[in-house]
């Protein structure tokens, strides 16, 4: 199985190439608007802090694509004021960016909250190093990093960043050309490096 294949750089590639995945914006929020149809959201950059003696409820709030309406996003409910770091407190207060990108990319908040993220458009990937002829290059090692934690399919990274179809990365796959810390199908949000070798008749690289 691909799981199980040896990731490890071979000895001799002295090719590296950095592909970013780049961010373009924020996700859409989805969930249903009260006031009209529409399902999409974004962030409007702000929180609403609310105090009831020593307990306080934080929300990030959002505003409808459509209509404009403003919604909440509970992100603190009726927790007590200590048990808030407060340097987290002072960043929901001063309407912090990072706060709010950081709570915007958030599945596990996204899922307790009850609404979904849409990725769509939200990044691009640029490569320092495309690679225009597999055929005839060396063994390069690809670092991957993220820009923001999108869920992105390894095999979409593969077919953007070399240019392919799915059935031409699957054969690379398969065959032990591309070697991946993780199964093809899955969804990476996380850095990550992989290896592109040499063909069998190369002489600078042969597959083990």
């Amino acid at each position: 199985m691909n799981e199980s294949r040896d990731t490890r750089a071979p000895a001799d590639v002295d090719r590296k190439a950095l592909w970013v995945v780049r961010e373009l914006g924020l996700p859409a929020v989805v969930k249903a608007c009260v006031s009209c149809r529409s399902t999409r959201h974004h962030p409007t950059g702000k929180f609403r802090v609310n105090a009831s003696g020593k307990l306080l409820d934080v929300w990030m709030l959002i505003c409808c694509e459509l209509c404009g309406r403003t919604s909440k996003i509970p992100v603190h409910e009726r927790v007590h004021v200590r048990s808030l770091d407060h340097e987290r407190l002072l960043m929901f207060e001063d309407n912090a960016p990072a706060m709010v990108r950081a709570l915007a990319t958030d599945t596990a908040l996204a899922g307790k909250a009850g609404h979904r993220l849409d990725w769509n458009g939200t990044w691009d990937l640029e490569t320092d190093s495309p690679f225009h002829d597999l055929e005839r290059g060396a063994s390069v090692e690809v670092v991957v990093r993220f820009e923001l934690p999108v869920p992105v399919r390894v095999e979409k990274l593969l077919t953007t960043g070399l240019g392919l179809s799915r059935s031409a990365v699957a054969d690379l796959v398969d065959s032990g050309r591309v070697r991946l810390p993780l199964a093809v199908g899955a969804r990476a949000r996380e850095d990550f490096t992989f290896v592109v070798l040499a063909p069998p008749d190369h002489p600078d690289e042969t597959v083990r």
